[in-house]
Parts: C-alpha cells; structure tokens; sequence
C-alpha cells in the first residue's frame, strides 16, 4: 500500500467521528496496523495541509476533520462581517439591478491621484497589524525562506482558493491529491485541472525566484503566461490583449487600445515598484491590475498572484486568500471598478489575511520536527545511507546513529534528528532512496534482515 494510501485511510476514519478523537483511539479503529509513530506522522502532516484540526500538545491530543465552510452557516455570516459600514454601503450600491448602474469607464485620475507612500489603501494601524501577524523570518533571512518553509501548503490553499475564486469546483482535498500527487478527481473538466496546475508553476515561479523577482512589467506578463498556458490562445498567454473585453455582471468598460493598455500597465508597474510598504505595495498590485484588465482574461488570478510578491520577498505570510466567499469578492471587485472604492477589497484583505496567519501558526505548530528535518536534511539522509548501506539493524543501527548524530548535529536536536531518522528508516522503500547512493538490492536486504530481527 503506498503512503499516500494510507494517509487517506486516516482521513476517512477521522471524516466518519462526530467528535474528535486522540491518536491511541483513532488507531484502534483504522483497519490496517500502523505505527502511533506512523500515525502521528500522517496526522500532522494532514492538519499542515489544512485538511484535520488539531487541539492540544500532549499525548491526549485531540484530532478532527476540518469541514468545508460552505457547510455551516455560521462561518459564511462570519466573512460577510467583516466589512465595515462604509464598506457595506458601497456595496449597497453595486448590488442595485446592473440596468439601474451607470456605465463606467477605466478612471485615469483615479490612478493618477495616488501617490506612492503618501496615498494608502490600508490605514496605518492595519499595515502595522498585518506586519505584527505577518512576519516570519529573521532580517538575515535570504527573501523567500519562509514561503520555502511551507511550500506544500502555500502551493494548495493558493491554488485552491484563487481557483475557487474564479467558479472552479475542485475541493481542496481534490486540489492536494492534484498538486502533490497527479491524481485528477473524476468528472472534473480539463480546464479546471489546468487552472490548477498553472496555479502551482506560477506559486512555484515566484517562490523559487524570490530573491530575484521584481515589480516589473517582464513579472506581470510572466505570472499571466503562468497561468493562462492552455487556457488561452498562444498568442494571448503573457501578451497585453488586442480587444475589447468586459466583465460580466458589472458595467464596467475597460480600455481597448492595446498602445494604452501597454502604456498603463507600464505606469502600473512603475508606480507599484516606488511604494515601500509590502502590504500597501500588495494592494496596490491586486487592486490595480484587475482594474486595468490587460489581458483577454485570468487577470484577477494574475493581480492576486502579484499581491503575493512584496510578502514572499520580505517573508511575510503570503496572502492565501482564506475563508473569502466567492459573492464577496466579486462585490469588492466591481465596487473597484464601478466605484473606484478599496474599503470592501481592503476589509476582505486584512480579514482573510489575519486568517491565513492564524491558519500558518497551527501549520508550523503542527510540523513538530519539520524544522530540525530541513535544516539537517543532508546529515539525517547520510545516517540513513550508512545504516541501510551496511546492513546495519538492532543494537548496531541503534549505536550507529547513536554515534553519527553525535557528531553531526547539537546536542539540543540531537532527540529530534534521532527520531527523524529512525521515522524515515520504517518509511523507506524504492521510492525513497533516490540520491542515498543506495540501490534497491541493498534497501530489500536490509529490509528483509530488519523484519527477521
């Protein structure tokens, strides 16, 4: 049975309990044996991708499914409270029947009139909060370090909820098995699964580039090449469009002109590159390059993808956009485009920011050792190596990596790197030996010896 199997399994028993339940209960019920080491490993790794809760740190800790918000009432109530008056009365106004709005046009002045570092779509007490919640990293950190940290994570609730965002029905659940396995979920459209999986190498572009990436145009039209490969026609993957759009359900009528939208666009870019603020720089980007709509569609996913860039460089918590219902933001939206008001994008920002932090705390909680696994990775896949390498099982293994761990780690993680390796020693299999410098004979000897002693 592969791994991700069995980490399934343990969701399904847990999907079936009314209430939660600790890990010495919930193996009693599994129907294959594992390890509580095993167990534990799965189960963490479950409540880092977001998809168990998990309360307490002892060995009573209890575990349960997290449910799909669209299934209680309560928390959509709680979103939609999180707009302020003055929010909601803007969106009083573009919830008027759309033959009782005006037809807009794209608003130079508006654009015009802000200055960077002098105008704020965020007030300052809230970037100061964002900031407080938001920092991840020491100021030493290469940019990026954080976002690496938690990668896996990062890549699905983007994905998912930036997807979702846009009507597409894969469950977050149906997202993970996407991205990290390959596994596609039946009866979903091709196009969704594309989505997704452009969603991932433009997570990926900006990750693995942090310390380079730049407020530019270059970014921007690579983000929405990212994105739209297969969605779009070839000739419009990356490129400022050659016609006129418009946008469903608003009256709003962008520019047509490519020489002006490329002209925009540039000053956007320009203008987004002075500000200093990350989270005031973030807004600034969404805000604006869903407003400008440059390309003949994905610009939203575009803009919430470049909202993403001054966070990760500066290893802050990137912006997820968690717990945001879908009629939520398109309201938010269209008061942008109708309106040229920020406060219902902005209140939704801040609110589903604060959320996502929350959210990346438990995850860090929830990764127990992961630290000390990244920083020693090299030093736990050597005594691996070695002890597979020789042959090695009881007493001697259990000196070997006594002795090893001695020397290469600080007796302060000296515990945790222990219990890392012998938790991948019961994981391995062919499939894990890539780059130990071991081959398969040597790993099924060992094996075979290991389960003979």
């Amino acid at each position: 049975m592969k791994p991700r199997d069995r980490k399934l399994i343990i969701l399904r028993q847990l999907g079936k309990e009314s209430e939660p339940i600790t890990l010495a209960n919930l193996a009693e019920k599994l129907d294959i044996e594992l390890s509580n080491r095993t167990i534990r490993r799965w189960l963490n790794q479950l409540v880092v991708e977001g998809f168990v809760n998990k309360s307490g740190h002892t060995k009573g800790a209890l575990y349960s499914v997290v449910r799909s918000p669209g299934n209680s009432n309560t928390e959509q109530e709680a979103v939609s409270s999180c707009f302020s008056t003055a929010a909601l009365e803007a969106m009083k106004v573009i919830k008027k029947p759309i033959f009782e709005r005006k037809p807009v046009a794209y608003n130079e002045r508006w654009f015009d009139s802000y200055v960077p570092n002098e105008t704020n779509y965020l007030e300052k007490e809230i970037r100061e909060q964002l900031q407080k919640s938001g920092q991840r990293a020491n100021a030493q950190d290469p940019a990026g370090t954080y976002a690496h940290q938690i990668y896996n994570r990062l890549m699905i609730d983007l994905s998912y909820n930036s997807s979702r965002l846009e009507g597409n029905t894969y469950s977050l659940l149906d997202t993970e098995r996407l991205l990290l396995h390959g596994d596609s979920a039946e009866g979903k459209l091709d196009e969704e699964k594309a989505m997704i999986l452009n969603h991932k190498e433009a997570i990926r572009y900006l990750v693995e580039n942090a310390q380079r990436v730049e407020i530019d145009r270059n970014t921007i039209c690579t983000l929405h090449y990212l994105l739209s490969d297969g969605l779009l026609e070839p000739s419009e993957a990356g490129k400022v469009r050659k016609h006129g759009v418009r946008i469903g359900g608003s009256t709003y009528i962008p520019f047509e002109q490519p020489r002006m939208l490329e002209s925009q666009l540039e000053k956007i870019v320009k203008k987004g590159a002075l500000i200093t603020d990350p989270y005031e720089q973030s807004i600034f980007l969404l805000v604006h390059i869903s407003y400008l709509q440059a390309f003949a569609d994905v610009n939203k996913r575009t803009a919430r993808l470049s909202a993403n860039i001054s966070l990760i460089k500066n290893n802050f918590v990137p912006l997820a956009f968690n717990d945001v219902r879908v009629d939520d933001y398109m309201s938010a939206m269209i008061a942008i485009y109708e309106l040229q008001d920020v406060r219902p994008l902005g209140d939704l920002y801040h609110y589903s920011y604060l959320r996502t932090c929350s959210a990346y705390d438990s995850t860090i909680k929830a990764m127990g050792f992961d630290e000390v696994r990244v920083r020693y990775r090299q030093e736990r896949r050597e005594v691996v190596r070695e002890v597979i390498f020789q042959c090695l099982v009881g007493n001697q293994m259990r000196q070997l990596i006594k002795n090893k761990s001695a020397k290469l780690v600080p007796e302060k993680v000296r515990t945790a790197f222990v219990d890392d390796i012998l938790e991948d020693l019961e994981q391995i299999d062919e499939s894990r030996i890539v780059g130990l410098g071991v081959t398969l004979n040597q790993l099924t000897k060992w094996k075979h010896k290991n389960l003979s002693h």
